[in-house]
């Protein structure tokens, strides 16, 4: 673990949970699996703060524990990675394609699991209907069973999953007082607990929803002064009603929203590459192989063209022999998006995933070092991707760049680790004139070091962010509270000349500021944005050539 990724992961904790939680999570980063008393010692928190922080990232899927290394009856220990803390960052994605799927309950069902961390189907339910209900006409409400329902189809495509039995025992009884005697430590397991994601294997309930009884429709908030007084105690009477579902907890399936992540980018290639109706056949693969297909496979399980020409898209009007020769054309491409797996069946294919990735991952590579150097140092990198080892003449010939500018290009890559140079030596003393010098390119350790390059980036843009805003904390909170005024005043029926007047309380230079600000902060939040998708996409390429290695 770099320490571009524990600052990342530092400021993800600070934003997203505080100081506390982010002095505990970044402790833990650095220093490996520790218990509880070690961890006291060593951030110099107090008991009550480092309980509190370890139930937060429990609760939240970005620490795990297991029973102590030295046998039955030591203290259990405590670990996170880098990789749990920085799904943070994609957390709007998640939230965007659960709503490009499911509209917007399924976009607040997610955004519920991910803000709770995990959370029973019943409560889940319930505040999403009250969400949907709000923002509703008067008069009309969410009824339970179309949440209930839209939550069913999260779980039966797997972007839900149940939490572990005994993971989700441990932190619910860690929530509640110790009645006598120690605080109990938050998610101290009564029982060895596996760090792995459950799975359909390990766990065959993963994805059994619960026959839940809800009835009822969702409830509009009531605006009053102690509004936070009736909030409490309505959550005070839902927990105390049973619904069946008690001790059940879901959580978010970040494997499963990856695996999405993935397919989409290899259709969006096809179709840049090739044209819609290709990427619609590979889409069309895809969809047919998603559940079947284990995340870290090479490739999907082998299709008949007769089981892919049954499962296109009804009304996209496509033969049989153009199917066959839209397939013929994708087994042919260089970039083997598509592979043939044998000839029964009208032909046997296969969605190559890692050839796919290791395709997009160059064009990624020879994208940054477009940018960064320019389109003639972009062509060297490429023939060196090509060719795999070129001595410096041969690069000037074939790039058709003169020598001097092909030897500064060269050495300026080199400098950046871009390109490496490998001597052959023809004797054993290793005498320069008697040594090939070549010129090639590691595709693996060079996507390492640019996914460390997206990881500085993108603190420096949260960094920046956080700076913007702290600039004009004073201007921001004024307007906030002007629009909270606004919103009380609407709510009660005020005349126009009253919502006008606490309007003008931010003067024109005011709103101008606001205005700038706002255009910052989504331009750096875009950027944010951008930049996760190729740490995904290098991210992916990595894990995809360790698994196949």
């Amino acid at each position: 673990m770099t320490s571009q990724e524990v600052r990342l992961c530092g400021l993800l904790l600070r934003e997203h949970f505080g100081e506390v939680v982010e002095k505990v999570g970044t402790h833990l980063l650095r220093s490996g699996s520790q218990n509880l008393r070690t961890i006291l010692h060593e951030t110099d928190v107090s008991l009550k703060l480092v309980k509190k922080s370890l139930c937060v990232l429990v609760q939240h899927g970005l620490c795990l524990y297991r029973p102590g290394r030295k046998g039955p009856g030591s203290p259990t220990e405590y670990d996170t990675s880098s990789h749990l803390i920085l799904r943070i960052l994609r957390y709007p994605r998640y939230i965007y394609t659960a709503k490009t799927l499911y509209g917007d309950t399924g976009e607040l069902i997610v955004e519920e699991l991910l803000q709770r961390g995990h959370m029973t189907l019943s409560s889940t339910v319930k505040s999403v209907a009250d969400r949907l209900t709000q923002n509703m006409e008067e008069g009309r409400s969410m009824d339970y069973s179309e949440v209930s329902s839209a939550f069913s189809k999260l779980v039966e495509t797997h972007f839900l999953q149940r939490c572990p039995p005994a993971a989700a025992a441990a932190v619910k009884d860690s929530s509640s007082p110790a009645a006598g005697g120690p605080p109990a430590v938050p998610g101290t397991p009564s029982t060895p607990v596996s760090a792995a994601p459950p799975t359909p294997e390990s766990f065959p309930d993963c994805y059994k929803v619960p026959d839940v009884k809800l009835f009822g429709r969702g409830k509009r908030q009531l605006a009053s002064e102690d509004g936070e007084e009736q909030r409490s105690a309505k959550r005070a009477r839902m927990d105390s009603s049973a619904h069946g579902d008690e001790g059940i907890y879901w959580q978010v399936n970040f494997e499963r929203f990856h695996q999405h992540f993935r397919d989409q980018a290899i259709i969006s290639a096809v179709a840049n590459k090739l044209d819609q109706t290709s990427s619609e056949i590979v889409r069309t693969m895809l969809r047919m192989s998603e559940v079947t297909t284990s995340p870290t496979a090479a490739c999907t399980k082998p299709l008949s063209a007769n089981e892919i020409f049954r499962s296109l898209p009804v009304g996209y009007n496509i033969g049989r022999p153009i199917l066959d020769q839209y397939l013929t054309l994708l087994v042919d491409d260089p970039m083997e998006f598509v592979g043939k797996a044998g000839e029964s069946g009208g032909g046997m294919f296969v969605v190559n995933l890692h050839k796919s990735l290791a395709n997009l991952a160059r064009a990624t590579l020879e994208s940054a070092v477009q940018e960064r150097f320019g389109s003639r140092s972009a062509r060297i990198f490429r023939l060196l991707l090509r060719k795999r080892h070129l001595e410096q003449k041969q690069v000037e010939d074939f790039a058709m760049i003169p020598a001097k500018e092909a030897k500064d290009m060269l050495y300026t890559l080199l400098s950046q680790n871009l390109v490496q140079l490998q001597e052959v030596p023809k004797t054993p003393d290793y005498a320069p004139s008697r040594t090939f010098y070549l010129y090639t390119v590691n595709q693996l350790p060079t996507a390492r070091m640019l996914l460390q390059n997206c990881f500085k980036t993108v603190a420096n843009l949260i960094e920046r962010r956080l700076f913007e805003t702290k600039e004009s904390k004073r201007l921001l909170e004024k307007s906030q509270r002007i629009e909270a005024i606004l919103a009380s005043l609407q709510a009660s029926g005020a005349e126009p000349e009253q919502l006008t007047e606490v309007e003008e309380m931010i003067t024109a230079p005011e709103k101008q500021q606001l205005d700038s600000l706002k255009l910052h902060v989504n331009k750096l939040d875009s950027a944010e944005n951008q930049v996760d998708e190729t740490i995904f996409l290098l991210e992916s390429y990595v894990n995809s050539t360790i698994a196949s290695s």
